[in-house]
C-alpha cells in the first residue's frame, strides 16, 4: 500500500557520514567469504532545526555480495550524493530519489541517504517510520541466517542453539560442496522447523541436478541460487525444481522484480532496502508483489540498530506473509549503537514505535566503533 500522508519537507544543515567497525559475536561464512568484523557506513542528516536523522548504508568492505561496497559508498556519498541533499533549500522524503536520479546506481549509498532524511523528517513531528510506512503489526516474526560452520554437526548444534533461543525459521548458508550433507543434518535433526537455504548466487545452471536433490528436503524455498543477471536461467531452473526459487541480488527495483515475475524466474521475493535503492522502493516492490499474490519477507545485511529498526518496521507491512532475517541484536554485535538494541521475545522482534525510526544512538558505542568520519555543510 503507498505511503498514505507524505512526510514534511526539511532543510539539511548538514549530512555527517561514519565508517564504523564492529566485531562479530562469532565469524559469518557464506559462499562470499567470512566476516569477522562488520564495516558499515552511518549517517547523520541534521536539520536547520537541530533535528537529528540516522540512515545506514549497508555496504561490505569488499564488492562480493554487489558492485558496491564500503569506500566507494563513501566516495560517491560525500562526492555526490549528500551535497545534491544540502544544495536543496528544503527536502521531504519522498523527493530523495528523485534527487539521486542523475547519479546511476549506488543504491545502497542512496538507501543511507534517503533513510537519514525520512527519519529527520518524522521526528520533527513525532511520528514513527512504522505508521509512515504502513505497518500493521507491532511485532515481527524473527527468522535468522545461519552462516556456513565447520561441518554438518557444528551446523546441527548452531540451529539447535537458536532454536533454544526461540527463532521461528532457520536459513542455511550453502555453496558447492557445502549443500546436501548440511542441509540433510539440519532437516533430521529437526524435522518440523520452517527451513530455508541460502546459495548466495554459487551456483550456475549446470549445477541443476545437485539443486534439484534439494526438493526431498520440504524447504520454504532456495535464495538466489544463480548470478545476479542470470534471470532467463532462474526462470529455466524453475522448471527443474519443485522447491520454490526466492530471489535476492536479482532484485534490484520494482522494475527487476516485475520483470522476473514475468518471466516465472520466481515466486518469493527478498526485499532488502539498501540493494534496491531504500524503503520507498522497498514499499513499491511489495505492493507489486502483494497484487501480484506472490510472499514477501525482509532479508538482512547485519545492520546496527538504525537498520534493524527500519527493517522491523518494513517487515510488519500486511504484504511480508514470511518470516524475515529481522533477529535480535545479540546475533551479531555484543554491543550494538543503538540505546534499546533489537530483542527477540516469544520469536518475534519489536517494531519501534517512537519518532522516526523510534530508536536513540549510543553516542559512546558510536564513538567507539567509528574509525572514520567526514561532515559536510550547507
Amino acid at each position: 500500500m503507498p505511503i498514505a500522508a507524505p512526510a514534511p519537507s526539511v532543510s539539511l544543515e548538514e549530512i555527517e557520514l561514519r565508517v564504523l567497525h564492529l566485531p562479530l559475536v562469532s565469524p559469518f561464512t557464506t559462499s562470499f567469504g567470512t566476516e569477522t568484523v562488520r564495516e558499515v557506513i552511518v549517517v547523520r542528516a541534521r536539520t536547520t532545526d537541530g533535528v537529528d536523522g540516522w540512515g545506514e548504508i549497508v555496504t561490505q568492505h569488499m564488492p562480493s555480495y554487489s558492485s558496491e561496497y564500503t569506500h566507494g559508498a563513501w566516495d560517491v556519498a560525500a562526492r555526490w550524493l549528500a551535497p545534491a541533499l544540502l544544495a536543496r533549500d528544503a527536502i521531504a522524503p519522498e523527493e530523495v530519489p528523485a534527487v539521486f536520479e542523475p547519479f546511476v546506481g549506488h543504491r545502497m549509498a542512496k538507501a543511507g541517504l534517503e533513510l537519514a532524511v525520512v527519519d529527520a523528517a518524522l521526528r520533527t513531528q513525532s511520528r514513527s517510520f512504522a505508521s509512515y510506512l504502513g505497518a500493521e503489526r507491532t511485532a515481527v516474526p524473527s527468522g535468522v541466517s545461519v552462516g556456513i560452520q565447520a561441518d554438518p554437526a557444528a551446523l546441527v548444534d548452531t540451529v539447535a542453539g537458536y532454536l533454544d533461543e526461540g527463532y521461528v525459521r532457520i536459513k542455511i548458508k550453502i555453496r558447492p560442496g557445502r549443500d546436501l550433507a548440511d542441509t540433510e543434518a539440519v532437516r533430521s535433526a529437526f524435522p518440523g522447523i520452517p527451513l530455508q537455504v541460502d546459495a548466495n548466487s554459487a551456483y550456475t545452471l549446470a549445477d541443476a541436478d545437485t539443486l534439484a536433490q534439494l526438493d526431498r528436503f520440504g524447504l520454504l524455498l532456495i535464495e538466489q541460487p544463480l548470478q545476479e543477471d542470470d534471470i532467463v536461467d532462474h526462470a529455466a531452473l524453475a522448471q527443474r525444481l519443485k522447491t520454490p526459487i526466492c530471489l535476492d541480488e536479482s532484485i534490484t527495483s520494482a522494475k527487476a522484480a516485475r520483470d522476473a515475475l514475468a518471466l516465472g524466474a520466481t515466486t518469493v521475493i527478498n526485499v532488502k532496502a539498501g540493494r534496491v535503492g531504500g524503503y520507498l522502493e522497498a514499499v513499491r516492490i511489495a505492493d507489486l508483489c502483494e497484487e501480484a499474490g506472490i510472499p514477501v519477507w525482509c532479508g538482512g545485511m547485519l545492520e546496527t540498530g538504525i537498520g534493524r529498526a527500519a527493517n522491523a518496521a518494513l517487515a510488519a507491512l500486511p504484504a511480508f506473509t514470511l518470516p524475515g532475517d529481522v533477529s535480535a541484536s545479540d546475533r551479531f554485535y555484543a554491543r550494538d549503537i543503538v540505546t534499546e538494541p533489537a530483542v527477540l521475545r516469544d520469536g518475534h522482534v519489536a517494531v519501534p514505535d517512537g519518532p522516526g525510526l523510534g530508536v536513540e544512538i549510543d553516542a559512546d558505542t558510536l564513538e567507539a566503533v567509528t574509525v572514520e568520519r567526514r561532515t559536510l555543510r550547507r
